[in-house]
């Protein structure tokens, strides 16, 4: 390959019972945008955090050439002084602390032993400059969207003279617009010499962007494709990464029979606790049994504060109006009363309120619902185990074993652990916040399946998601939400994208 900055080459990973990495050669050129894909579970963190000295030398086999010279990277920063910079899907900013701090964190500009914060702000400035942040670097990082924050992520590493800038995911958790600024700040850097590895499910991305695309299946190396080539699309991607045809994406329903109401909700009102700013303004909204209601929006659009004040009001807003399931008023003082009424909530935060991390597979499985499979209080086992691997077989969970701890899985199987967790209280109407944020096209195929199968069992879901052709792939009628009302609601017949938009900025 001609002037490859990076070389990775016959790479093996072992975990406890999984061979992550096998055998993988990898190899980017200089100065360009190079896209890794693949199933979740393929190996692409995995390969990056060996890159980046996560995993370091000797806990893998096989050789990492930087510019022609072998790396032994010891920990992260070892790869940071060889100019490699790895940007995760969770940021890696301390809230409480001012951009300036931030991006110097622990190489801070000191006078002797007092940290010279003035030369810091004015650095700071000029590296803001460089990713296009025009703000104050005393501003704190809990005052910022999701998109300023990734871009003062990029700010750090560039501020460390970053040779290759890996990039996990980063527009998996941006809304339409900050995702197209990442994208054309990326480019840019390409301009100024930044070798970029870009790991994306998201394919029409990945295609806009790329110079080249690698693709991972199974912890194996599948191809290297040059994007630009007239013969590289999203179905050449999906077939190298999962390895069969799929022809439409998303699974069509028939003969699936709209039933009685389940949820009504009348004039729906929520008021943030402390200052009381009214956040969501008097909703009128009913869901059906058999039916999937997509719900779209902009980011701080009301979304997932409607599933949440719907779900028991867990974040404490002050409520207004009225609540029915099945014709039947609800008062629903916490999630446990929302449960007890067969309702079920799959967060956006996998990680953060899905799952327990730490915990197994088996356990997160029965969590919400322990009552089931306790006798005089104390849980049976044996009973536990019989749920977690029926629901293991049911969603096509990859797991060794249903005692692998959670935090060891991909994205998209997290998501189906957190998916059993729900449907193991047997509800009648699922919540699903953001169902395939961050998995793989492979996966999404198969959570929508799993979606199509229960609305036929005629059960209801509501489908918060920001990918337009997600809503309008798998819903039957769609709410559009802006600045916390329903500003359209339409059968999706009627619906398009250009429709949608207009009516998600509609002040």
């Amino acid at each position: 390959m001609e002037n490859p900055i990076l070389e990775m080459k016959s790479i093996t990973k072992e975990f406890p019972g999984v061979k992550a990495l096998d055998n993988v050669t990898f190899s980017v050129k200089k100065g360009e945008i190079h896209c890794l894909v693949g199933e979740n579970g393929a190996g692409k963190s995995t390969l990056m955090k060996v890159l980046s000295g996560v995993h370091p030398y000797g806990s893998y086999t096989g050789e990492i050439f930087v510019e022609g010279e072998l790396q032994k990277y010891n920990n992260i920063r070892d790869s940071e002084n060889a100019g490699i910079a790895i940007i995760y899907q969770e940021l890696a900013l301390i809230p409480e602390l001012t951009i300036y701090e931030n991006i110097f964190l622990g190489n801070e500009i000191s006078n002797g032993v007092v940290i010279d914060s003035n030369e810091t702000i004015l650095q700071s400035k000029e590296i803001l400059k460089k990713v296009g942040l025009d703000i104050n670097p005393e501003t704190k990082i809990k005052t910022l969207g999701v998109g300023q924050q990734q871009l003062v992520e990029i700010a750090k590493a560039l501020k460390k003279e970053v040779k290759i800038l890996i990039l996990d995911e980063p527009t998996a958790a941006l809304n339409e617009n900050d995702s197209e600024n990442l994208l054309e700040l990326i480019k840019e850097l390409k301009q100024q010499g930044v070798t970029s590895i870009l790991i994306s499910h998201k394919l029409k991305e990945v295609l806009a962007i790329a110079d080249t695309v690698t693709v991972l299946r199974d912890g194996k190396t599948v191809t290297t494709l040059d994007a630009k080539a007239d013969l590289v699309n999203e179905n050449v991607l999906i077939k190298n990464m999962v390895g069969r045809e799929i022809d439409n994406i998303y699974p069509e329903r028939h003969g699936i029979e709209i039933g009685e109401e389940v949820l009504h909700l009348e004039n729906w009102r929520a008021f943030a606790p402390g200052l009381g700013r009214e956040i969501l303004k008097g909703l009128d909204m009913s869901i059906h049994e058999g039916e999937i209601v997509g719900i779209a929006g902009l980011m701080g659009s009301g979304r997932t504060e409607l599933a949440k004040s719907i779900f028991g009001n867990p974040d404490h807003y002050r409520i207004e109006g009225d609540v029915y399931i099945r014709g039947v008023k609800q008062n629903f003082k916490n999630p446990h009363d929302a449960i007890k009424a067969q309702l079920a909530y799959v967060t956006e935060d996998r990680k953060g309120n899905g799952l327990v991390l730490i915990q197994d597979v088996k356990r997160n499985i029965s969590l919400a619902n322990l009552k089931e499979i306790a006798k005089s209080g104390v849980i049976d086992e044996n009973e536990e185990i019989v749920i977690a691997n029926r629901y293991r077989s049911d969603l096509n969970i990859k797991t060794p074993t249903i005692e692998q701890k959670v935090r060891n899985l991909s994205g998209g199987n997290q998501q189906k652990v957190s998916l059993g967790k729900w449907l193991f209280v047997n509800p009648g109407l699922l919540i699903l916040d953001e169902p395939t944020r961050g998995i793989d096209v492979g996966a999404k195929y198969e959570i929508y399946q799993i979606m199509n199968e229960l609305v036929a069992k005629g059960m209801s879901i509501i489908m918060i998601s920001s990918e337009l052709p997600e809503v309008l792939g798998m819903s039957d009628r769609i709410y559009v939400m802006s600045a916390g009302k329903f500003t359209g609601e339409m059968p999706v017949e009627e619906a398009s994208q250009e429709k949608i938009m207009e009516l998600a900025v509609d002040y």
